[in-house]
């Protein structure tokens, strides 16, 4: 139990999950401990079961069943249920104790009965439980090798007629349908195990596709078929491993699962698991099979997406290459993945080629995919080419003009130490802009911005009075000239605040509020507080039903 500590929980859950967890602690019921594990049921969303796992090889570990928990995170609940339990250090050990005392009592009974009543045991426990009936059933079909019971009851257990309403299975049947469904794998799992691999691996590929069919009629927003896939494959896996089919024959098989072919698509099989299976020569064929494929359907995704795979896995950069190459995006990312998987395998010369490659092919410059900018930029900057970097910040920032080219193309200026001539020829560009402003131009906002951003605040002030600003660019014009221009900077307030007070709602009220200390200050820095009491004394009468917003007020002295 050492491993069960706070801050053993707060590293496996992170930060955010563990504070979330706190809040849950009222939620924990029917705490439940054995040797080496605790269990307990969190109301959350719904009721999830969730587990901690003491002093395990890996040390503290847990499981949950809600979404964030089935996807291997050690989620709120966990720490919920782990600080409870840690809330009671006392009774837990005690706890412990017992379970590991009832675990040998229990052994101990059971050794001690004669075979004649084990077996009326578990006839009476069969009896009294349909699923436990149903997995012996499977079990022992396998075990005598009836292939044709173990595939009917397959069948059965994939089938969502018990659950289905009007052809469906809704979301409240879906975790009793997919425990069902799982039993299939543990069916075929205890047929390798009984030395029939050959008929797991047929049985694991009919049962993959029984599922893909039976998923188009169930609400799995849980993902609970997913982990039955998962399971699936890995049975499959297994049984492989134990019967060694023919290699060509499994190498089709798995390009057709890889490309969609086979309909058994929820399960996520990667061919690269079974190399150790293939061989040189399966391997070989696979590979085969993959390139051929890709070549008759360039574009296609699986098809791209098994290349790449099969050839990062073999250290092929030039096969990488010549698939991405093969399907290039108008926008340059395509571009961009080859420059980095260049860069990767230490060829930076051609890496950068092809970035230059992606911003010179590309249509339409404003529509470039500006990672590939980014990257291309820093590449000019570790080579010292810094007016390759500043041209083609000028040429980005020229399609698109927005702040942030505008601040790309400053830094890169900057460092060209360039800055002053770049930047009038890029605000004469928004500047020519802000005239068109009608007609769909970038107009007097982005002017306004770039020149806020350069903490030039005259020149942003008049570019405001002159092309026009949206309500943010005057606030926060008003906010940095406030000292300097009183008079001007309570203009903007009193027109921003007017509109505020004809609606209702706290978040209305805070902004009101906000704007009226800046009016205050502003009356006292022109030194007139008697003009901001008649104001205030007069908004108060005007919004005295606006209790909120009075207490607000009061609290901030206005």
């Amino acid at each position: 139990m050492r491993s069960l500590t706070e801050a053993n929980l707060k590293t496996l859950a992170g930060a955010r999950s563990f504070e979330r967890g706190r809040g849950y602690l009222d939620a924990v019921s029917g705490i439940e401990v054995g040797d080496g594990w605790i269990g307990a049921s969190v109301h959350g969303t719904e009721r999830y079961e969730v587990e901690l796992t003491l002093d395990g090889p890996g040390g503290l570990s847990g499981a949950c069943d809600c979404p964030y928990g089935l996807e291997g995170n050690f989620c709120k609940h966990l720490v919920a249920l782990g600080l409870t339990a840690l809330a009671r250090p006392e009774s837990l050990p005690r706890q412990r104790k017992e379970a590991r005392e009832r675990a040998r009592d229990l052994d101990g009974w059971l050794s001690a009965r004669s075979k004649d009543e084990l077996l009326a045991l578990v006839r009476e426990l069969i009896g009294e439980d349909r699923q436990l009936r149903r997995r012996l059933e499977l079990r022992a079909a396998s075990t005598r090798g009836d292939i044709a019971s173990v595939r009917a009851r397959i069948r059965e257990l994939l089938d969502i007629g018990p659950f289905a309403q009007y052809g469906y299975v809704e979301y409240a049947d879906a975790r009793a349908y997919a425990d069902q469904a799982g039993q299939a794998v543990s069916a075929i799992s205890a047929l390798t195990g009984s030395g029939r691999a050959a008929d797991a691996i047929t049985l694991a590929r009919d049962a993959m596709k029984l599922l893909a069919q039976a998923v188009e009629s169930v609400d799995d927003s849980d993902g609970w078929l997913g982990q039955v896939g998962a399971g699936l494959a890995d049975a499959h896996l297994d049984a492989c491993r134990a019967a060694r089919p023919d290699q060509e024959e499994l190498a089709r098989w798995l390009i057709g699962h890889a490309l969609g072919e086979l309909d058994d698509g929820l399960t996520d099989i990667d061919p690269l698991d079974y190399e150790d299976v293939l061989g040189a020569e399966g391997t070989a064929v696979l590979r085969k099979l993959a390139v051929q494929a890709w070549q008759a359907n360039r574009r296609g995704w699986a098809e791209k997406y098994l290349m790449e795979r099969l050839a990062k896995a073999g250290g092929d950069v030039d096969a990488v290459i010549a698939v991405h190459a093969a399907d290039l995006a108008p926008n340059g990312h395509t571009h961009l993945v080859i420059a980095r998987e260049l860069d990767t395998a230490r060829r930076p010369d051609e890496a950068l080629r092809w970035a230059e490659r992606g911003v010179r092919e590309a249509p339409d410059l404003a529509a470039v995919d500006t990672a590939l900018v980014d990257h291309l930029c820093d590449r000019y900057a570790q080579a010292d080419r810094l007016a390759d970097a500043v041209t083609l910040r000028r040429d980005h920032f020229g399609a698109r003009r927005a702040l942030l080219t505008y601040q790309q193309l400053r830094a890169a200026a900057r460092a060209a130490d360039c800055w002053p001539a770049e930047r009038e020829r890029a605000l004469a560009v928004l500047r020519a802009d802000a005239g068109q402003r009608e007609q769909g131009g970038y107009g007097g906002p982005v002017l306004v911005d770039a020149l806020l951003d350069d903490k030039d605040v005259d020149a942003a002030w008049q570019a405001a009075t002159e092309t026009g600003a949206d309500d943010r660019q005057w606030l926060t014009l008003a906010d940095q000239a406030r000292a300097t221009r009183p008079a001007d900077a309570l203009g903007v307030y009193l027109r921003l605040a007017r509109p505020l007070t004809q609606h209702t709602g706290n978040a209305v009220y805070e902004r009101l509020v906000s704007l009226l200390l800046s009016i205050r200050d502003c009356h006292r820095r022109l030194g007139s507080p008697e003009e901001f009491t008649e104001y205030v004394t007069a908004l108060r009468t005007a919004q005295k039903r606006k209790r909120n917003l009075m207490r607000l007020m009061a609290e901030h002295g206005l």
